[in-house]
């Protein structure tokens, strides 16, 4: 096993902690009056603000962990919204000064260039992009931002007797009656609709503050502002249009067969929002385990089958407490897998129901934190900060790779089987949505002064060219005008989503080189994320043994590989 990792501070003390800003501000100031007269005293003036901006990012990230665990604990928000509005302010205009030094430091030419070429790249464009009249609105949306987990994650329904979360009352959209499906659709979209006003509100403010950002940076829009501060270097907003249409050309035809079949299959004439996720046979909902922890023993196994590694790297974060899986009441929806720079050792957190898309998402967090564990040996945090396009790599990659091993999960290979079809059939419906969310987020900013309703009008033409056009709405057009709400990345991380489409088309390019050669795929898999962001995107896609490309060319291969699998899972 992985050895838990000790915290080894070189310029911290080893009792760090933040509880006022008076404990960060005389570590800053010796940072920024340091003398620095040799490229060795300026590497090791680099590594002091590293150890510094991670002990910072990790006491920052528990803050964050523990409150989406418990957005109903008051102590909790208190202590990341103290973070966000006393400490981060403060910090930003100095690392800023830090940039600054590095930058202007005479012994700059002398580092190695390949070495510190990734780095140093981010490191101007954040000098180029800080504005201090931002400080203050970057402190305002981050705690807006917020407001998006505390509104959604008090969203329960009653149903049988039950008060369940949404994620638990999604497991009735697997089951054969549908009068029950019905029923259940209703009722979320009900609740739904109690907090549309708000999140239409919170959305407004969080679209002015940000336009305000970007244009105190001197960028036209908050879209071109988002694409430098995210470092995309290795593609354009041309790109993603490149993207959309691709999607839309060779997977939602995709998608509408898969829709049309599963209507005939239910012998439907109408094929309703609530038919979209049951058996399309009317066996019941797959069931991969019943409580949280044994998706994580059985998890561990699959990746200890698939890889010795990647079992090691689970096991290290059950010894260390580092999951939160199960859903309930207060906690905040979704998933994620947090970086912790300091100790090395991530956290995952989801909301764990019961169902096959918790198995996804348990082995997509997964990937994340195997790549964690493969970077958490450099010094430089950039080093580790890998961005989006390669983290989701490592995700998506994992989610198909570990389907080898899914046996661990399913006893009988009918039930092994469907959920293999259902991962793929989701990753094409997937793609699609990326693409519509990805377009709707380009229109959002580039028309910030849209009203309620054309922002609806605008979603709604957005959403009808690239879903399957067989799922019939007829009235439930209000569900879906607001649909967009659904997507936190919306209301949280404005446009990180267009990365998980790029990344899923490099895993199933990964996926493909793992059926021809296993052993030669993972270990191209391992190298490529072991470099972290040490190079270019390009490169790194290099390294796993794929090609990072949104050609017409390209992504007409991909889909026609995804089906052809999917079809002998069909024929199987």
């Amino acid at each position: 096993m992985i050895a838990s990792p000790k915290t080894t501070r070189n310029y911290l003390p080893g009792n760090f902690d933040i509880t006022s800003w008076s404990d960060l501000e005389p570590l800053f100031e010796e940072l920024l009056s340091r003398p620095v007269n040799s490229v060795k005293e300026l590497e090791k003036w680099m590594l002091d603000v590293n150890e510094t901006e991670a002990a910072v990012s990790e006491n920052y990230g528990w803050r964050y962990i523990k409150m989406s665990c418990d957005t109903e604990n008051t102590d909790l928000v208190k202590s990341y919204e103290f973070f966000v509005m006393e400490i981060e302010p403060k910090i930003a205009p100095l690392s800023d000064k830090l940039n600054k030094k590095l930058i202007a430091s005479p012994f700059l030419k002398e580092l190695d260039a390949d070495k510190y070429f990734v780095y140093l790249r981010t490191v101007k464009n954040a000098i180029e992009l800080f504005r201090e009249e931002n400080v203050e609105l970057q402190s305002q949306i981050a705690t807006r931002s917020q407001q998006y987990a505390a509104i959604t994650g008090k969203q329960t329904v009653h149903y049988d007797g039950k008060e369940l979360t949404l994620q638990q009352a999604g497991i009735y959209f697997k089951n054969p009656d549908r009068k029950v499906r019905e029923e259940v659709y209703e009722i979320i979209q009900k609740r739904k609709n109690e907090d549309e006003g708000a999140l239409n509100r919170l959305f407004e403010e969080l679209l002015s503050l940000r336009t305000k950002v970007a244009q105190n940076a001197g960028f036209k829009n908050y879209r071109d502002y988002k694409f430098r501060e995210l470092g995309r270097f290795d593609y354009n907003k041309a790109d993603c249009f490149s993207f959309h249409e691709s999607v839309k050309k060779y997977f939602v035809p995709l998608s509408r067969k898969i829709d049309e079949s599963r209507k005939k299959k239910l012998g439907l004439e109408n094929y309703k929002p609530w038919d979209t996720e049951v058996d399309p046979g009317n066996n019941k909902p797959l069931h991969p385990f019943s409580e949280a922890k044994e998706l994580l023993e059985k998890s561990i196994s699959c990746f200890d089958l698939t890889d010795k590694y990647f079992g090691e790297c689970l096991s290290t974060m059950q010894k260390m407490h580092h999951l939160d899986l199960d859903s309930r009441k207060g906690k905040a929806p979704g998933g994620y897998n947090y970086p912790l720079y300091e100790s090395g050792v991530p956290f995952i957190f989801m909301n764990a129901v019961g169902l096959q898309r918790d198995v996804v998402t348990m082995v997509h967090e997964g990937g994340h934190a195997v790549h964690a564990f493969l970077t958490k040996d450099y010094k430089i945090n950039e080093f580790k900060n890998v961005p989006s396009e390669v983290a989701e790599l490592a995700s998506m990659s994992m989610e198909l790779i570990s389907m080898q091993r899914w046996d661990v999960f399913y006893n009988d290979n009918k039930d092994l089987q469907r959920a293999k079809k259902e991962q793929l059939q989701k990753i094409i419906k997937t793609l699609c949505w990326i693409a519509c969310v990805d377009a709707y987020q380009h229109k959002l900013y580039e028309n910030p002064n849209q009203t309620t309703a054309e922002r609806y009008a605008t979603w709604e033409k957005t959403y009808r060219e690239f879903e399957s056009g067989i799922i019939d709405y007829t009235v439930q057009e209000d569900n879906v005008k607001r649909m967009w709400h659904s997507q936190l990345h919306i209301f949280e991380v404005p446009f990180y989503y267009i990365e998980y489409g790029f990344a899923q088309l490099g895993a199933l390019a990964v996926w493909k080189n793992y059926l021809t050669d296993p052993k030669k795929a993972l270990q191209q898999y391992k190298d490529a994320l072991s470099l972290g962001y040490t190079v270019p995107i390009p490169k790194l896609y290099e390294a796993a043994g794929i090609k990072f490309d949104f050609s017409d060319t390209y992504i007409s291969a991909l889909s026609g590989f995804i089906w052809k699998e999917l079809e002998q899972l069909n024929n199987g």
